[in-house]
């Protein structure tokens, strides 16, 4: 039995994926922050959870903050850096892109951040590579591996150093990556078309028909993927994406979305409210919800 939406690619839920692709690029054009205001969060582009001491981390379109309750968020360090794409590597290791806060952009300078570095948990930053040119949407470890979507060349990047050099992969429209260190040349892509598999490292992809619409994905250990619909719909599959179960649903469009592991599932919504499923996406709590 196809599950409601399986081969969907037009009408609301396409249309749904095309403006959250639409809304990156957007922020893409503008450098963060205000000198005048705190402006919060903005828009939520990544989720993570620190192994080194447990906390959650938002990253939005002004700057990381560190989650200290469910009504409370702290800004990490002093600058609004927009991290259009950030994952949590190890205890205490961030790597994050996306584009340098207002007063940070020199004259002539592209407004990109290339791939950077954090050590002491966003703390304080290094450039790895591609300062200035490159505008990693989403970043994704695959064991020795490394990937990610850059913006401007509408590209997966896939490094094996760290991300200090990389190839390019052919053009693609993607939202979201995943990938497992078991099959570390094998990358999925949600898109406005569906979810796609690159068996190559990003050369050539392969849509995988039976998936639903999904906005984004993490692939957990078991190549178990776990994913966002277009309509806020948790789906996961237990075999690589030949077979789809639908468990809870959002409230809302996602923003930004990490699997944990198989249990505990993080997701942001539209509003900047971020929530948690500890029963594999079943039921959802607030672990954070913006002022208003």
């Amino acid at each position: 039995m196809k599950l409601a939406g399986q081969r969907l690619r037009t009408g609301a839920a396409g249309i749904a994926l095309g403006v959250t692709l639409a809304a990156c690029g957007q922020a893409a054009q503008e450098p963060g922050g205000t000198a005048n205001a705190d402006p919060g969060i903005g828009h939520v582009h990544g989720l993570g959870v620190d192994p080194a001491d447990g906390a959650l981390y938002v990253a939005g379109h002004y700057r990381l903050f560190k989650i200290t309750s469910p009504t409370a968020a702290t800004r990490v360090a002093d600058r609004n850096q927009d991290h259009m794409g950030f994952t949590i590597m190890g205890p205490k290791t961030f790597l994050a892109s996306g584009h340098p806060s207002a007063e940070d952009v020199s004259p002539g300078r592209p407004p990109h951040l290339g791939l950077i570095k954090s050590t002491d948990s966003g703390l304080t930053w290094k450039t790895v590579s591609e300062d200035g040119s490159a505008d990693f949407h989403s970043i994704q470890p695959a064991g020795d591996n490394l990937y990610a979507y850059d913006s401007q060349t509408a590209k997966v990047w896939r490094s094996i150093n760290g991300g200090t050099t990389w190839t390019q992969g052919t053009e693609e429209k993607v939202i979201d990556l995943g990938a497992s260190a078991e099959h570390t040349s094998r990358i999925y892509a949600t898109t406005p078309d569906g979810l796609k598999v690159s068996e190559d490292g990003g050369r050539n992809y392969t849509d995988l028909s039976k998936a639903p619409l999904l906005s984004h994905i993490d692939v957990l250990p078991g190549e178990v993927i776990v994913g966002a619909g277009a309509d806020g719909q948790i789906h996961i599959s237990q075999n690589s994406g030949e077979t789809w179960s639908a468990t809870g649903k959002l409230p809302a469009q996602v923003a930004a979305f990490t699997a944990v592991d198989r249990q505990r599932l993080l997701a942001a919504v539209e509003d900047g409210t971020v929530l948690e499923s500890k029963d594999g996406g079943k039921t959802f709590t607030t672990a954070y919800s913006p002022a208003d």
